[in-house]
């Protein structure tokens, strides 16, 4: 898929140099959405940076450049930027988009959600905004709410796969299980490339008990990803798999996933849990304690005392 995805962007990008079509701000601006949905955030945000130095104010990148700041977590970026664009365009629902980005990557999301609303209030049809209202309600657990925005978007997006996507997810988490595998196949007809949409699949199988049919899913979201795969991803796979009785395998995708982020304590206790499984208790002790040693758990804190006892009363 990703040998598809470069060539994909190696025609976009014009390819040599000079100010051929490849330079035009426009065809950029489309390289760009391209990477964003490819999930490649930082070469997505390279690019919107080039179009932005050759043009400040070039509106039509700004929705893209925006979001990737927001994932990459960029909340100096996007806090001048919010404090630049409503100067120089008060009346610009982009201006505002802006500032709930920022709220929203502070977790400041009552802040967000209002100037999100403020952004949708000034152009109805700006779907980023509605977008960006949904997730606000989402990370409040408000799902009526965020649903009714991601609906909106939707309408406003038709042929867009991503608000059906978060429709799914809202629907996942309110346990309304055939609905979100409705709107979750609902996104994959649109885009059956997004590496994303068979994560949530994969997570949906999860909750569902049905753990080879998450791995399935998983290694399919895996295969679909770039070169940097998410750890979050990886660690679902490894669950899936230490639920299918594939400890070893499970224990490698542990391995990839600490090596990928090493400060969750979870995945340490899932590992640990693991060796357990397979009645290494020795390691298991000593990644409980590192679990523990990042942050204090009742289950971690329950199984480091069962594998001590075993391995006390193996020793009598």
């Amino acid at each position: 898929a990703m040998a598809g995805g470069q060539a994909a962007i190696a025609s976009v990008s014009g390819g040599g140099g000079g100010h051929g079509l490849g330079t035009s701000l426009d065809i950029l601006t489309c390289k760009a959405e391209f990477l964003y949905h490819c999930c490649e955030y930082r070469q997505c945000y390279e690019v919107t940076q080039r179009i932005l130095q050759s043009d400040s104010y070039f509106l039509d990148c700004l929705p893209v450049h925006l979001a990737c700041a927001c994932e990459l977590n960029k909340k100096n970026d996007l806090f001048l930027l919010g404090h630049e664009l409503v100067e120089a365009h008060p009346s610009k629902a982009v201006s505002w988009f802006a500032v709930g980005c920022y709220y929203y990557c502070i977790k400041q999301y009552d802040s967000a959600e209002r100037y999100f609303q403020k952004a949708t209030g000034m152009e109805k049809d700006f779907a980023p905004a509605w977008i960006g209202y949904g997730h606000a309600f989402a990370s409040q657990d408000e799902s009526d709410q965020a649903m009714a925005a991601y609906r909106t978007a939707a309408r406003l997006f038709i042929g867009l796969h991503f608000p059906l996507l978060c429709l799914g997810i809202e629907y996942m988490r309110t346990s309304s299980y055939s609905l979100a595998e409705e709107f979750f196949n609902k996104a994959k007809a649109i885009s059956p490339e997004d590496p994303l949409i068979y994560n949530e699949l994969g997570v949906l199988a999860f909750q569902r008990k049905q753990y080879a049919v998450a791995v399935k899913q998983l290694r399919k979201a895996l295969a679909l990803m770039p070169a940097n795969p998410w750890e979050s991803t990886v660690n679902n796979l490894a669950h899936a798999l230490r639920k299918t009785g594939q400890y070893q395998e499970a224990i490698e995708m542990y391995g990839q996933a600490l090596a990928l982020d090493n400060t969750q304590a979870s995945t340490y206790s899932a590992m640990g849990f693991t060796y357990q499984l397979l009645g290494n208790c020795d390691k298991a002790i000593e990644l409980y304690h590192k679990s523990l040693g990042i942050e204090d758990d009742a289950f971690t804190s329950e199984m480091l005392f069962v594998a001590l006892k075993s391995i006390h009363f193996n020793h009598f």
